[in-house]
């Protein structure tokens, strides 16, 4: 991925979002998909997810699900296998044809292009770290769910690799604290998986202008934070050893 985001010209310090649409587009996201598929770390998250989704249907009312940014559908798959009378809509911005063929045994999922219903469940992993504004994208997602649905959201702001922007990486510290200001209330992480479980039990969340300034004061902190992380680590592997 880094090798075609370098021949593309991208630069993630210095956006050009011509040429990042052109990379999105690419087919080495095929090729990713695909190896998502066959990888077992890839899946276990996959199957922690779908696990979760399944299990606590009838606990919490879940029977629409929405996967935002769900790829090639094979988290949706896992699920309407565990739960076929499960509905799940995937909102794709890159979809593919092999995407669309590979959900045609699935009646229960569909490929949609906005958000335009109240779902129960919202699942998005590792999408946040791609995009521009990761707050505003982030409160689309907690809109379309109902109130006291959930919110299964996996994170990787580091930079992994270089489509990962380094101006969301403060989110790395500070992401459920704009849950909460958002209107989510943090449950645990889903077992299993590096995703984190949220109720949504308020509703509109918090206005525009305190968001960002809450964003600016965390972008502020975030290399204190880092460096302060970075010592805990030292010490707590020194006292392990």
């Amino acid at each position: 991925m880094d090798k075609v985001w370098d021949e593309l010209g991208c630069d993630n310090k210095n956006l050009d979002w011509n040429q990042i649409d052109k990379f999105y587009r690419h087919p080495v996201w095929k090729l990713n998909g695909l190896f998502i598929e066959q990888h077992d770390l890839s899946m276990q998250h996959r199957h922690a997810i779908s696990n979760w989704i399944c299990t606590n249907r009838i606990k919490f009312g879940i029977n629409k699900v929405v996967d935002y940014g769900g790829g090639f559908g094979t988290l949706a798959k896992l699920i309407a296998q565990k739960d076929s009378g499960m509905k799940i809509d995937i909102l794709e911005p890159y979809l593919n044809a092999y995407a669309t063929t590979s959900i045609a045994a699935y009646p229960g999922i569909h490929f949609i292009d906005s958000l335009k219903k109240k779902y129960d469940c919202l699942v998005c992993t590792d999408v946040l770290e791609h995009v521009l504004d990761p707050l505003s994208t982030f409160a689309e997602m907690i809109d379309c769910v109902r109130l006291k649905g959930h919110i299964i959201v996996a994170n990787n702001f580091y930079p992994v690799i270089k489509c990962h922007l380094p101006d969301n990486f403060h989110l790395r510290y500070t992401f459920r604290i704009f849950a909460r200001l958002m209107g989510l209330r943090y449950l645990g992480r889903c077992h299993g998986s590096h995703a984190g479980i949220y109720h949504k039990v308020t509703g509109p969340a918090s206005n525009r202008e305190r968001l960002k300034q809450a964003e600016r004061i965390s972008m502020y902190l975030f290399p204190y934070l880092k460096t302060i992380h970075s010592v805990y680590k030292q010490i707590k592997k020194a006292s392990n050893s």
